[in-house]
């Protein structure tokens, strides 16, 4: 008896869940390339758009410092604590590994105890500027995904720049400006992310937020990243959703978010006063102890995984995608121009997949072209390559592979994998009504239809049972 009601259970259970496979949990995660889906001609694949996981960058991350010879310790020198001038019992020595402070500290795990910094030499060419130039290289393209974090170990810098790179450091775009005085400095009027807005949100400002003097709490600058999602996806990012459609949309915010290359320079050191003590310059220098960036490898939503091979990021390509960033069809599946993956429309996006070029399908002319009419292609021709299968060449959108040779699509697709919208082709294109057909019922309707017959199983089988 209680089997019997288990395994009417059990059947009721995978109806529902075959149904609502379609509606995912959560919107926007795009971490599947593809997924196999269950029609009345069995199983096919499904293609979406898809994004490496957020993860640490600074793991790949190559520093170089401008000057080369900026760190201290050669030759060994003796500095002193901002807060008192006449504690000057710190040095620095490159030749000695408990009071080197290289470049590599800035990016150690923290925590430990004492902490573990860069250093700069000191200001002792004063008035001669103290200039220096950290550059953070990734040879890949990066999707930042969360805060730009420098933590100082001295106090923070009166004057910076964050600048980025979008071309390998070819060419330099500032970022925001830091400044105890920006108007002073950068002849720019001070600025908060808060006073920006949707329509502003790609101006570049300069804070005075994170240049006081040297304090024991205060020793962090940030480039706000989540703040200026947030004026798409709300305080909280719950509606990410916006936020994707808004990048879809916009390549300028989408570009501002995407980097090559940082660059942070420091411009001056923090003084802690309006005159710099010249009887004192020991205590004048930078240190930093730490650098966090966040963020993906930009694949152009044609891949999931990023793997680093000979001290590289490479994207691991589908789609039928291939090149560093997936920029590119592979060979013999440039049936049409390449182009990125979309987050529209929430929540799958769309593949934009590369499908085969004429020339690989075997029959000519040769040059690259999508066949005009693939019903044309039929299985009187045996040498031919095949046009779909199940492996890699997969019909979209609930089409079906016949005989390897075409895609028999629903009826509101057409294209060569049924990539296409069939209201693409009409006069007024896709209206809001005839973008998919029929809306689907969602999985809470259907699952309140199939709930009455849940006692009708039960009771055919009781009698069964009898």
């Amino acid at each position: 008896m209680y089997l019997s009601r288990f395994l009417s259970l059990h059947t009721l259970w995978v109806t529902v869940s075959s149904v609502m496979q379609h509606y995912p949990s959560v919107w926007g995660h795009y971490d599947v390339c593809k997924t196999q889906i269950y029609t009345e001609e069995g199983k096919v694949w499904d293609y979406m758009a898809c994004q490496p996981e957020a993860r640490d960058m600074i793991k790949y991350v190559k520093v170089t410092l401008d000057p080369p010879d900026i760190t201290c310790g050669n030759p060994p020198e003796t500095f002193c604590a901002m807060g008192n001038p006449y504690m000057c019992n710190n040095e620095c020595d490159a030749s000695t590994q408990e009071l080197a402070h290289p470049p590599e500290l800035m990016f150690d795990l923290e925590g430990r105890h004492p902490s573990t910094f860069w250093q700069s030499t000191t200001w002792k060419d004063y008035p001669k500027p103290l200039h220096v130039n950290i550059t953070l290289s990734w040879n890949k393209t990066i999707e930042l995904t969360d805060n730009i974090v420098i933590t100082f170990e001295s106090g923070r810098p009166d004057q910076m720049i964050l600048e980025k790179s979008l071309d390998y450091g070819r060419t330099w775009q500032p970022y925001q400006y830091y400044a105890t005085d920006c108007l002073d400095a950068f002849h720019m009027d001070p600025k908060s992310v808060r006073d920006l807005s949707q329509h502003t949100v790609l101006e570049i400002i300069c804070t005075e937020e994170y240049s006081t003097g040297y304090m024991t709490n205060s020793k962090i600058i940030h480039f706000e990243i989540k703040d200026r999602f947030a004026f798409f996806a709300g305080p909280r990012l719950h509606n990410m959703a916006s936020l994707y459609g808004q990048l879809d949309t916009t390549k300028k915010l989408r570009d501002f978010f995407t980097i090559t290359d940082l660059r942070i320079r420091l411009l001056r050191p923090a003084t802690g006063e309006i005159y710099v003590d010249e009887q004192h310059l020991a205590r004048y220098f930078y240190a930093i102890s730490d650098i966090r960036v966040y963020g993906r490898c930009k694949c152009n939503l044609h891949a999931t995984g990023c793997k680093e091979e000979n001290k590289r990021l490479l994207c691991e390509c589908e789609h039928n995608t291939t090149g560093p960033d997936c920029g590119k069809c592979k060979k013999n599946y440039q049936g049409r121009p390449w182009s990125p993956g979309s987050y529209l429309p929430i929540p799958k996006g769309t593949a934009n997949i590369c499908i085969p070029s004429i020339s690989s399908i075997g029959n000519p002319p040769k040059f690259d072209r999508i066949w005009p009419n693939i019903s044309s292609l039929e299985v009187s021709k045996p040498n031919q390559a095949n046009v779909c299968d199940n492996e890699l060449l997969h019909c979209q959108n609930g089409g079906t592979c016949i005989n390897n040779v075409r895609c028999q699509c629903p009826p509101a697709y057409t294209g060569i994998l049924c990539e296409k919208l069939r209201c693409e082709r009409e006069p007024g294109g896709c209206g809001r009504s005839s973008a998919r057909g029929r809306a689907a019922p969602g999985p809470g309707l259907l699952l309140l239809l199939l709930l009455p017959l849940l006692p009708a199983l039960l009771a055919a089988r009781a009698r069964r049972a009898c």
